[in-house]
């Protein structure tokens, strides 16, 4: 495996964090993978060295439903992981509203980016404020693409028993 860079560093920091929440926080994600809590701290904190080894961010993936840390570390590698080939269930009316929630996601952050940049400067905890936005638009992004691929499976789909 290449060394990890700075940039790399910040990134598996980021979905580490965005996992744990999507856990349910630091206590439960620390009792789904047999960590300490401290240990699980450790592995969010971009000021500290110690990342999510691969068995407890699998352990984590596994109970919330997401790849975060995973496809960070494919993506380091050069590789992605894809999504399950049997997604089913979608509904029109899933499809729109994902996409609205995406598009309400993407919104933030342009929102978020857009009072960091008043300034003309980025600071640490603008960033900060923005990469945490990013991994929710990330995540919404994957969710409205699970939704697509199921929806892609030759019918139709309509939002039916509306008013």
């Amino acid at each position: 495996m290449p060394a990890i860079s700075d940039e790399w560093h910040y990134r598996i920091k980021a979905v580490t964090r965005d996992l744990v929440e999507a856990c349910g926080g630091v206590v439960r994600a620390a009792s789904i993978c047999g960590a300490s809590k401290t240990v699980v701290s450790r592995w969010q904190n971009a000021r500290e060295a110690e990342v999510i080894p691969v068995t407890a961010a699998a352990a984590l993936e596994a109970d919330c439903g997401l790849t975060l840390v995973l496809a960070a570390y494919a993506d380091l590698l050069g590789r992605r992981i894809g999504e399950p080939g049997d997604v089913s269930g979608a509904t029109a009316r899933c499809v729109f509203e994902q996409h609205a929630t995406t598009i309400g996601a993407a919104a933030k952050l342009m929102a978020t980016g857009a009072a960091a940049a008043v300034d003309g400067a980025l600071s640490p905890s603008e960033a900060e404020l923005m990469d945490r936005d990013a991994g929710t638009v990330e995540a919404e992004i994957a969710a409205l693409r699970r939704n697509l691929a199921s929806a892609k499976n030759g019918r139709r789909l309509a939002v039916v028993g509306e008013d």
